[in-house]
């Protein structure tokens, strides 16, 4: 691995530091997400425009910067250290991809020019508040998180004329950026309790209102904890959508694969992106406790203030490896992507299918808990350190604990993500595992699944402990 980036790479950083410095203060963020949009429209198609931000990673052929992971990575980390509010994430992370992925030709070379020029937003809309589960960053590859028949989520049927349509009902809350995308990726259920699978269909949004495009969409934006990422719930009423890809009636595990091809890249996006965010806080506390001054001396002399200052330095600085090291083994494996990005949704099954337990992943993974820890921890300490000042709505430092609050939500909790991670690296037998990460599937009531022998000892701990397997169980850290 060379750890150094190239001239390029340290281009792109300096120069949208440099733009972001100038247009993104806190006084105009605080600004961008009361306007409708929840963002400042005339930065968005600078960065777009001049910049190529929303085409970063897109190929060239459809109008794209032909950079990588890598580079969005980087990208990211500078937008998280202003909390940048805009449509970056949900259309280039999260959309974009998917269309790459799954698309045919004819939607790719439609859609992925405008997504590239800043154009078109885009948002994606999953069941509940499943968005880490459906991206494969927690919980099991089951397609659970997409309900189906009465278990709600979003249902899909085909058209009664006997064309190629689709007809969508039901609601999904939380989606980033739906309010104001013109373009939703909708994840539905379709065939019944017989032949269910989860696919995805393309629902046009309009851009002037909450309820502007397709008939029977109803958008309302909702009151979110970090103002900065505006979410929406989006209501489907029988709502004609275009299908994603081709439906070949299989069981739809293409998609499956693809969303968590997609998620292993956006969750190194998304730990640079904290990264940025927590080096920022940290960043402002520093300044701060050399200028503030108590007993006739700058309170960052204390040594109390020193000690928790640098655990939060040694925090950042470790989130920030992890970061890299995950947009890089995200980006080795961008031979693959590719190759699934021009294969549609069966060249994604078979690309991700053999990569879900590789390094990537679960770097991407681990990466994304460590940076949640880290921005956690720098948003928490500035508000500390800022002492009476820090606590009020009028201070910046409320907006980087609301993001660190709202990302470990959104995208965590981190105690899930490192599960995951051990699950894929095969930490956990089949008895260990339940389906969202967890240890379900033992029995306190006795039995061999059970923590208790029929002596009523508690056997869950000690290296000669058994839980009904043939031989000790491995004490695992994570």
């Amino acid at each position: 691995m060379d750890a150094a980036f190239t001239e390029e790479q340290d281009e792109i950083r300096r120069t949208l530091r440099t733009l972001l410095r100038e247009r993104c203060g806190p006084d105009e963020v605080k600004a961008a997400v009361h306007t409708a949009p929840g963002y400042d429209e005339a930065l968005w198609r600078r960065l777009a425009r001049t910049l190529g931000l929303p085409g970063l990673a897109l190929p060239t052929a459809y109008g794209g910067v032909g950079c990588g992971v890598t580079e969005l990575a980087l990208a990211c980390e500078e937008t998280g250290r202003v909390l940048l509010p805009s449509p970056l994430l949900a259309t280039a992370v999260f959309a974009a991809p998917l269309v790459a992925a799954v698309g045919t030709e004819a939607q790719r070379a439609e859609l992925l020019p405008r997504i590239a020029e800043g154009a078109l937003t885009a948002a994606l809309a999953v069941p509940g508040r499943a968005l880490p589960e459906a991206l494969g960053l927690v919980g099991a590859r089951d397609s659970a998180w997409a309900g189906g028949g009465r278990a709600g989520g979003v249902q899909a049927r085909p058209d009664g004329d006997g064309g190629a349509g689709w007809r969508l009902y039901g609601q999904v809350e939380q989606v980033l950026g739906g309010h104001s995308a013109e373009l939703l990726l909708v994840a539905a259920r379709a065939g019944g309790y017989t032949r269910g699978r989860t696919l995805l269909f393309l629902v046009p949004a309009g851009a002037d209102g909450a309820t502007a495009g397709a008939d029977g969409l109803v958008r309302t934006r909702l009151t979110a904890l970090d103002a900065t990422r505006p979410q929406a719930r989006i209501e489907l009423r029988n709502v004609s959508a275009e299908l994603l890809g081709v439906d070949d009636g299989g069981s739809g595990d293409g998609v499956a694969e693809a969303l968590a091809a997609v998620g292993a890249a956006a969750a190194a996006v998304l730990a640079a992106e904290a990264v940025g965010a927590a080096d920022a806080a940290l960043a402002r506390t520093v300044d701060y406790v050399r200028a503030r001054e108590q007993f006739g001396r700058p309170i960052g002399s204390f040594q109390a203030v020193k000690h928790r200052l640098a655990d939060v330095y040694v925090s950042v600085q470790a989130a920030r490896s992890a970061a890299y090291y995950a947009a890089w083994a995200a980006a080795q494996g961008g031979a693959e992507g590719t190759g699934a990005a021009l294969g549609g949704a069966e060249g994604a099954g078979a690309a991700q299918g053999g990569a879900e337990g590789t390094e990537a992943a679960v770097a991407g993974g681990l990466a994304l808990a460590q940076a949640l820890e880290a921005q956690r921890m720098a948003a928490a300490e500035a508000v500390q350190l800022h002492g009476g000042i820090g606590f009020t709505w009028e201070h910046e430092a409320h907006l980087y604990f609301k993001r660190a609050a709202s990302d470990e939500l959104l995208f965590g909790p981190v105690h899930r993500l490192r599960a995951r991670a051990a699950e894929r690296e095969g930490l956990f037998g089949a008895a260990d595992r339940a389906p969202y990460g967890g240890h379900g599937g033992r029995v306190g009531n006795g039995g061999q699944s059970g923590h208790r022998g029929h002596d009523g000892l508690d056997r869950r701990d000690g290296p000669d402990r058994r839980d009904g397997r043939d031989g000790p169980r491995k004490a695992v850290t994570v």
